[in-house]
């Protein structure tokens, strides 16, 4: 449209000349040389316009090309951005769980280590009641050789005076459990093993008699969360929500209190009871801060759009 508007001022300016040329009184060889100035003037003008026009022509194409290179490589860039947030998604699972199961590995030392403190020192008292019965025993004998020591209930006497037989120790079995059942030891012992073996349905067998046999020693608890644990594994949640709400419940003095609260929240967001998850999670952050599992209600609450 430009081209055809300058090709018009051109014509008009010749037109205007000739008819000057014709209506004036200038020599015919002036009015000849203006006519081809003109002609040669517009005949600048129009390639002028012409080579404008191949430039802008250019420049669009140069401009479209650089576009689309911008496009393509937004696109490219989009693309290994939305690997890169998968591959960390994808890491940040597999650390989680190999996390769940490194704590639990190292739950599992640290309590067996405080088993074996704690049968130490069983063993100890049991060294120290054995040097007194002894004393005891030769005490009476260089008093009254004929005498035997006899509980009061007409039984022979263990160490320290404790009658001998069921009730006489820690592991005993509670009344109307039955006599085959392993000592307390050799169930908790049993259940570590497996749980860190993944054998889970021996080691939830296992806990599930530790807690029903020997409810009252100081690992019941710890039993108690590794049953939860092996739920929670599976992804029985329901299962899982009912073993952490028994841990809670039935032994508030627990060093288990804590882990019960985070993944019984976990549970409970999985099986969609968000609010009732969400009720877990802070107490865990209101109740434990610093621990591993703060940061770890915190970070689930944040995932769920939750501020502090």
């Amino acid at each position: 449209m430009h081209k055809r508007s300058v090709l018009y001022v051109g014509m008009a300016m010749l037109a205007g000349a000739l008819g000057a040329a014709l209506l004036g009184p200038a020599p015919v060889g002036a009015v000849a040389r203006e006519i081809v100035e003109l002609q040669t003037g517009v005949n600048q003008l129009i390639q002028g316009q012409e080579a404008l026009q191949t430039q802008m022509t250019q420049n669009d194409a140069v401009q479209k090309t650089l576009v689309e290179q911008s496009l393509d490589s937004v696109n490219k860039l989009s693309a290994t951005m939305g690997n890169l947030q998968k591959s960390v998604q994808d890491m940040e699972a597999n650390s989680g769980a190999r996390l769940d199961s490194m704590t639990t590995q190292v739950q599992g030392v640290s309590d067996n280590l405080q088993e074996l403190l704690a049968r130490m020192g069983k063993l100890n008292q049991q060294l120290t009641d054995t040097q007194n019965a002894i004393q005891g025993i030769d005490a009476k004998l260089a008093g009254n050789p004929a005498a035997a020591p006899a509980a009061p209930n007409g039984m022979p006497e263990g160490p320290g005076g404790m009658p001998a037989g069921p009730g006489g120790s820690a592991n005993s079995l509670p009344p109307g459990a039955p006599m085959s059942a392993p000592s307390a030891d050799t169930l908790y012992s049993n259940g570590l093993r497996d749980i860190n073996g993944h054998k889970y349905d021996l080691a939830a067998q296992e806990f599930s008699d530790y807690v029903r046999y020997y409810p009252q020693t100081d690992l019941a608890s710890n039993a108690q969360a590794y049953l939860g644990d092996i739920f929670f594994a599976q992804e029985q949640y329901p299962q899982a929500i009912d073993a952490y709400s028994k841990v809670i419940d039935n032994f508030p003095k627990s060093t288990k209190l804590a882990s019960a609260h985070l993944k019984k929240g976990l549970a409970l967001v999985a099986v969609g009871e968000k609010a009732a998850g969400i009720q877990e999670l802070r107490i865990v952050v209101k109740q434990y801060p610093g621990t591993d599992e703060d940061r770890r209600a915190r970070a689930k609450l944040k995932e769920l759009g939750i501020t502090l």
